[in-house]
């Protein structure tokens, strides 16, 4: 019980010093209606619920180093996606849905480049406390290798440690990320791997239907919470692209209806 107190209040501390963003916008601009993604990211934003599962998932991986039993003599590591599991872009999604727009590359990028991210609540104490424990961080990410720059920016303007090339791991051919990740780990012990989609922790969830991604969740329940930590993320993800098929095309008309076959009511 006391290293679970004293988990909670280093990460609890880490909150206060978390720097913000200095672009806000003063209210909904009244040609924008209330869509999906403006609900989701106010969720982010201003739920303490959200900040108190970002703070559950933090104090598990931290527990997690605390109690590990080394299996090798190799350096010990983490790995962990960036986006909405360090990274929070909830102000890009708020961004494009004033104009009516979801991702695109190029505003992605203009977003990036600013380097403005926040953590995400009680990522900067974790990340901290692993390099006191000699715990490398390895970031695999899909971001997109022109992006390495700013995002090192970001990161190391945050203080996080090893935000440096030789532990960056952005997209390269594809999007699966298990050829990275098995590179990691030839010459590290990597004790857990963090993320927001499934897709961060195993090939098994490498672009799948929706059906496959929940039986495959359901084999791997062993692992959640031990060696995977997952982050919520309302806002994007395979969960949602997985119910298009995949298919990037479709326009927002198409996407809500599919959105409206697949959600479940009651008469």
């Amino acid at each position: 019980m006391k290293q679970i107190i004293i988990i909670a209040a280093v990460i609890f501390s880490s909150c206060k010093s978390t720097e913000k963003l200095s672009v806000v916008h003063n209210g909904l601009p009244k040609n924008v209606s209330l869509n999906g993604k403006l609900f989701s990211s106010l969720y982010m934003q201003r739920s303490a619920e959200y900040r108190a599962l970002c703070l559950q998932a933090y104090n598990i991986a931290h527990w997690r180093v605390d109690n590990y039993l080394p299996k090798t003599n190799l350096p010990k590591a983490i790995i962990t996606d960036i986006d909405e599991t360090i990274l929070d872009n909830s102000p890009y999604a708020v961004h494009q849905a004033y104009l009516g727009k979801e991702y695109e590359d190029a505003s992605w990028y203009q977003w990036t480049d600013m380097s403005a991210a926040d953590t995400m609540p009680g990522a900067g104490a974790l990340l901290k406390y692993l390099a006191t424990k000699n715990v490398e961080v390895f970031y695999v990410t899909n971001r997109a290798p022109r992006e390495t720059g700013s995002t090192l920016k970001n990161l190391q303007r945050l203080g996080l440690p090893n935000a440096d090339e030789a532990h960056f791991f952005p997209r390269t051919e594809g999007s699966s990320k298990e050829d990275r990740r098995l590179n990691i780990m030839k010459t590290h012990e990597v004790i857990l791997l963090m993320g927001d989609n499934l897709a961060d922790f195993s090939k098994l969830f490498d672009h799948k239907d929706e059906a496959t991604r929940k039986a495959n969740t359901d084999a791997s329940v062993a692992e959640f919470g031990s060696r995977f930590i997952v982050f919520p993320n309302p806002n994007y993800g395979d969960w949602e692209s997985s119910l298009y098929k995949f298919n990037y095309k479709l326009t927002q008309a198409q996407k809500d209806s599919v959105i409206k076959a697949n959600l479940k009511t009651y008469q």
